[in-house]
């Protein structure tokens, strides 16, 4: 049996004075735009330009001194039934949260926080945005110490209301899934992203009045290459092609380098553990995040993959939780593994993996007829459009107006994959959804854990005989589309009934 950690003090208490520095630095990024536009104003004014040095040094001052006051006027206080933060300068505010209503307690650290042996910590609510309640900062020791203390008494109070067993001896933690260098390189690779390039052109047009020339003009381009690229052009087209393909080369480059390190920054050391306060995920090369996740808070599943992912049998698992995951509803628990890793993990929250031996089945054909009918209406009305913009000004062949109309072709053979590809299911305990052709998604809710199931019939739908099921979930949104109102109805009872054959409150 574990022993429960020392609580903390229970008079009011401040967090590290260390953290006023990470705070004065969080107010001054927020001054940064400021700082930037009047530069950029006076960028012309030499002696005004100037007067934004000592200006600089007077926000930073400002900075510092209102990251003072809120550290000075923030206190916290961990009491027998809940933990009470009192913050505010100049007007007072009291919050006070009993320990059953915390679903669990994270720790975070930035760079910086983590330098000074520091972390962030949020108590999740199930509130959502800015109603979550946090303390930044305290040491990271006395972080993981409050954590503890905090479940404990949550534990307690569920225990006191008769939600919980006794307390048993809690079993060591199981390693369920993780990600080594090699696989995070792997991973990384599949993450092709061109943001850097994106990125930097922007900056280019933000600051392009800093460069000799402008980057825009390409008169201005030729004219500067027709000197030490004329020997280029002399080479014969072999040689420009060349130079093409070298470029895009340089380009697949910087996308494959930005993937590689965004999937290092973001899932270094990533380790998913069951421990018997859940699942606990750990990832994060400089902000480091510590969250658990209870396995009864766990309502649905998503099963995801990519194109060339899926060809590799490479899928992802998310969890679709209360609590938050960094703002989103669904947490990563297996971004980047094999099928049959993901198994043991599934089994785990108490649920069971998606198997072509289902009964599966499709949307309605009408709702796929009608989605192709709609998209080609919507082309021929572009194409229309077109066709009397060019008419009227003569300003192009007419022909172009057949572009939209061939879109067409694709959008309608797109609409019969997807009926081909998406399906649904119903089972005793769970419900499936599959998303996607290319790009397949699978979502496996809880029947017990859905809070409604809705029919929703546009005008359409109505007159054709289809509607789409919408299925409740308190962290994400889970929807059946195209399927005959009787298949909708059927399926609306037989989930209504789950639900309220339990009592969602005491699932545990």
């Amino acid at each position: 049996m574990s022993e429960p950690a020392d609580p903390p003090e229970t008079g009011e208490r401040r967090t590290e004075p260390t953290g006023l520095l990470l705070r004065a630095i969080g107010g001054l990024r927020q001054l940064v735009p400021a700082i930037v536009a009047m530069v950029l104003v006076l960028r012309d004014e030499g002696p005004w330009l100037l007067a934004a040095v000592p200006l600089a040094f007077v926000l930073l001052g400002a900075s510092v001194f209102v990251a003072w006051l809120q550290w000075h006027r923030l206190t916290y206080r961990v009491g027998t039934e809940d933990i009470r933060v009192e913050s505010g300068v100049l007007s007072r505010a009291a919050r006070s949260v009993p320990y059953e209503r915390i679903q669990d307690v994270s720790l975070e650290q930035g760079p910086l926080a983590r330098v000074f042996g520091l972390v962030e910590v949020r108590f999740e609510t199930g509130a959502g945005g800015k109603d979550e309640l946090k303390l930044a900062y305290l040491k990271a020791a006395e972080g993981e110490r409050l954590r503890e203390v905090v479940r404990e008494r949550r534990d307690d109070a569920a225990a006191a209301a008769g939600e919980t067993e006794a307390h048993a001896a809690e079993p060591a933690a199981e390693v369920l899934f993780a990600m080594a260098p090699r696989r995070l390189v792997t991973f990384g690779l599949f993450e092709f992203s061109l943001a850097v390039v994106a990125v930097a052109a922007g900056a280019v047009q933000q600051f392009d009045f800093l460069l000799p020339f402008d980057p825009w003009d390409f008169d201005e381009w030729q004219e500067r290459l027709a000197g030490p690229g004329a020997w280029l052009s002399g080479l014969g087209r072999t040689a420009q092609i060349v130079g093409g393909i070298i470029a895009a080369g340089s380009l697949l480059l910087v996308g494959f380098a930005t993937g590689l390190v965004r999937t290092f920054l973001r899932d270094w050391g990533f380790t998913l553990e069951r421990t018997a306060k859940g699942f606990r995920r750990r990832r994060g090369l400089l902000t480091r995040t510590d969250v658990v996740m209870p396995a009864h808070r766990v309502q649905a599943l998503v099963f995801g993959t990519g194109i060339l992912r899926r060809r590799f049998g490479w899928h992802g698992l998310k969890f679709v939780s209360l609590a938050q995951d960094a703002g989103a509803s669904s947490h990563d628990v297996a971004p980047f593994a094999r099928w049959h890793e993901l198994d043991p993990i599934a089994r785990a929250a108490g649920f069971a993996m998606p198997t072509e031996d289902l009964d599966w089945h499709r949307a309605g054909a009408r709702y796929r007829i009608d989605s192709a009918l709609l998209a080609g209406l919507i082309a021929g009305g572009i194409a229309l459009a077109v066709l009397v913009a060019l008419s009227a000004t003569g300003a192009a062949s007419p022909l172009l107006a057949l572009i939209p109309l061939a879109i067409a072709l694709p959008l309608a053979a797109w609409q019969w994959f997807l009926w081909r590809f998406e399906r649904h299911t119903l089972d005793d305990a769970q419900v499936y959804a599959r998303h996607g052709w290319l790009a397949t998604r699978t979502d496996v809710a809880s029947r017990i854990k859905l809070h409604s199931a809705e029919i929703a019939q546009g005008p359409i739908a109505r007159r054709r005989g289809y509607a789409t099921l919408h299925l409740g979930l308190a962290g994400g949104k889970l929807a059946i589309e195209g399927i005959p109102l009787t298949r909708a109805r059927e399926l609306r009872t037989a989930i209504l009934r789950s639900i309220t054959a339990q009592d969602f409150s005491r699932i545990n």
